[in-house]
This record gives C-alpha cells, sequence and structure tokens, in this order.
C-alpha cells in the first residue's frame, strides 16, 4: 500500500489546528466575517433608522443589544461597524505589507548603501510616535475612511520591513538562489520569484497581527471623533455615544467593546497559531 504524501499546506493545517486557541480565535474571525456580509439578512432592523418611541431600551428578545439613545437598535449598528473594522484592518495592513515587503527585499538583497538608505527610512519613520502621526494627519485632512486606512498603512510597514529584510538576508546566500544567478536570472526575477515566496511566512505572521492593530486604531481614532463619522456605524463611535449614558445605559459600550476585544484577541490568537504553525520548532 503506498502511503500517502502530505503536502506543505495540509502540514501547516495539522500544525495549526492542534492550537485550540488559534482555532477558535479562526472560528470567531470567520463567523464574524460572514454575520459582517450577511448583516442585512441576520437583523430585520436598519443601522441608521431613528425610532423616538424605542430610546435606550435595554437588551431584550427584540433588541438583543438594547437601543441608543435615537432609538437605533444597536446589535444591528455592531454587526455593521464590523464591515467598518474589518474593512479597515485589511486595507490598511495591505498597503503596510506591499510597502514593508518591498523595502524589505531590495534592502536585504542589495546590502550596502541601499540597506543603509533603506533602514535609516525606517529608523526615521519608527522615531514618530505613529498614533499622533496619524492623529495630525487626520487632523490636517478631512475625516474619511479611505484618509484612515491609507494613513495607518503609510505609518505601519515599518516591522514587516524588517522581517522581511532579516528573512532576506538569511536566503539570498542559499544554493536555490546561487543556482538562480549562475543561470542568468535577473535580480527582479530572483527576488519576486524565488526569495519573495520563501520569506512570506514572517510576513503572514506580521499581517496577521496588523489586523489586530488597525481595529484598534481605527476604534481609538472613531472614538476621539476623528475616524469615521456618523451616521455611518463603526464600533468606536459607537462606543462615544455610549460614554455619555454609562451609568444607566451600559449596554451601549459593553457590546461594542467586548467586539473590539474579541476580534483583536482573535486575531493575536490566529497570529501566534500561525507562528507556531511555520515553526515546527514551536511544537511541544
Amino acid at each position: 500500500m503506498r502511503e500517502q504524501v502530505s503536502s506543505p499546506f495540509r502540514e501547516f493545517w495539522e500544525r495549526f489546528t492542534t492550537n485550540r486557541f488559534a482555532t477558535a480565535g479562526l472560528v470567531v474571525i470567520v463567523v464574524l466575517f460572514l454575520l459582517s456580509l450577511a448583516a442585512a439578512l441576520v437583523t430585520p432592523y436598519s443601522p441608521d433608522t431613528i425610532d423616538a418611541w424605542h430610546v435606550l431600551l435595554p437588551p431584550s428578545a427584540s433588541h438583543w443589544f438594547g437601543t441608543d439613545e435615537l432609538g437605533r437598535d444597536v446589535f444591528t449598528r455592531v454587526v455593521y461597524g464590523a464591515r467598518v473594522s474589518l474593512k479597515v484592518g485589511f486595507v490598511a495592513v495591505g498597503i503596510a505589507v506591499v510597502i514593508g515587503t518591498v523595502i524589505g527585499l531590495f534592502a536585504g538583497f542589495y546590502g550596502g548603501w541601499v540597506d543603509s538608505v533603506l533602514m535609516r527610512l525606517v529608523d526615521i519613520m519608527l522615531c514618530f510616535p505613529t498614533f499622533f502621526l496619524i492623529l495630525a494627519v487626520i487632523a490636517m485632512l478631512e475625516p474619511s475612511i479611505w484618509y484612515i486606512m491609507v494613513i495607518i498603512g503609510l505609518t505601519g510597514w515599518m516591522g514587516v520591513a524588517r522581517l522581511v529584510r532579516a528573512e532576506v538576508l538569511s536566503l539570498k546566500n542559499r544554493d536555490f538562489i546561487l543556482a538562480a544567478r549562475v543561470l542568468g536570472a535577473s535580480d527582479l526575477r530572483i527576488i519576486f520569484r524565488h526569495i519573495l515566496p520563501n520569506a512570506l511566512s514572517p510576513v503572514l505572521v506580521s499581517a496577521t497581527l496588523g489586523v489586530a492593530g488597525a481595529i484598534l486604531t481605527e476604534s481609538a481614532l472613531s472614538f476621539l471623533g476623528i475616524g469615521v463619522q456618523p451616521p455611518t456605524p463603526s464600533w468606536g463611535n459607537i462606543l462615544t455615544s455610549g460614554k455619555d449614558y454609562i451609568e444607566f445605559a451600559w449596554w451601549l459600550s459593553l457590546f461594542p467593546g467586548v467586539a473590539i476585544l474579541v476580534t483583536v484577541l482573535s486575531y493575536n490568537l490566529v497570529g501566534e497559531g500561525i507562528r507556531d504553525a511555520l515553526d515546527p520548532r514551536r511544537q511541544g
């Protein structure tokens, strides 16, 4: 009987699923993603419909998370707010990963003055307090979800660049790279065809953890009133409206806060699980 050969993905998946916390985090992320996509089917209410007859109602069978100061269903707004948070997380991290990966690839591959210039750029960016830099830029622009995504992405690539550079330094002198040089492959082909696929492991982990950070940043900006603007629901601005009624309408702050906590925790758990699964030495 012929022995079945496991694919790299299957081996990765088997190692990942042995981590119960990471698996639970992945389940939460998938459920949240599906809820945000099917928001109109999950809840009969509109996130923006004002109902003056049902103001600040506590959680009940008809309003699972209660209602806010304008009579809007909080569960509906939390579900629709997930769309905003996930969109910001994925787009911002996508921008950061692209910039950081390209800079890390070129810095590690060419070394010398190219490496020095690019790494000094990384050091300069790291000198600025990221959150206050985002605040300063957004304060000069009109508050917009698109500005938020771009700014978070443009200020969050430095860690990815360092990780990719370190991985490239360990790869560029290996035999398969030297063989590609002997065969006449161009630098760009070597970088993007041979090195990049082998340097994606730390990028994947960093991207997963980065989504959690981007969601926290967006929530903080919206809480301060310079992020996503009402009536568009986001977890941050739902918390903002709830802080004025926290003494007698606790549900306005509790449920969006729990949503942020669970989502960020889930992404962190998944990131840790991916890191462990990609590095078998961490097993056991």
